[in-house]
């Protein structure tokens, strides 16, 4: 039965999520913030990756239009490395999707991963990503690990 049909098998058209994230582009230039084409292309790419990865399925335009609306007027993003943080925000948010245990909404975990990032971490995605996301998966999962952990 599983040689009828495999996801993995179908395509990502890289023009799916384009012209959302070009849309995201003119409202975020407000705040200093751009993509450019090859951006675009490259966050696009990584998305797929991100999804074969994690073993998740997305359709449509995917989370990252609304990761860019979530944090674009974060004061820790900076034009000069702003495609790069928005690549790893997407990592982390399709990583941590799968380690809530489908426990939490997208919007939840934005929130969260917004909230995180502005305060503890202080824009720091290391600090995001192996602590403040880490401690909150684990607080879903019943507290599984050191309670006591503060780092």
């Amino acid at each position: 039965m599983e040689d009828c049909f495999s996801l993995a098998a179908l395509p990502l058209r890289r023009t799916d999520g384009a012209a959302g994230l070009r849309a995201c582009s003119r409202v975020t230039e407000r705040a200093g913030l751009t993509l450019s084409e090859g951006e675009i292309t490259r966050l696009l790419e990584r998305r797929a990756a991100a999804l074969r990865d994690t073993g998740r399925v997305e359709f449509g335009e995917g989370i990252l239009p609304k990761l860019i609306y979530a944090f674009y007027d974060s004061p820790w993003l900076a034009p000069d490395n702003y495609a790069d943080t928005l690549a790893e925000l997407q990592d982390l948010f399709y990583y941590y999707k799968n380690e809530s245990l489908g426990r939490l909404t997208d919007d939840a975990l934005l929130a969260a991963m917004r909230k995180a990032f502005d305060g503890p971490a202080q824009g720091s995605l290391e600090y995001l990503g192996g602590t403040a996301l880490d401690r909150l998966c684990r607080e879903l999962r019943g507290g599984e690990g050191d309670a006591d952990d503060d780092g």
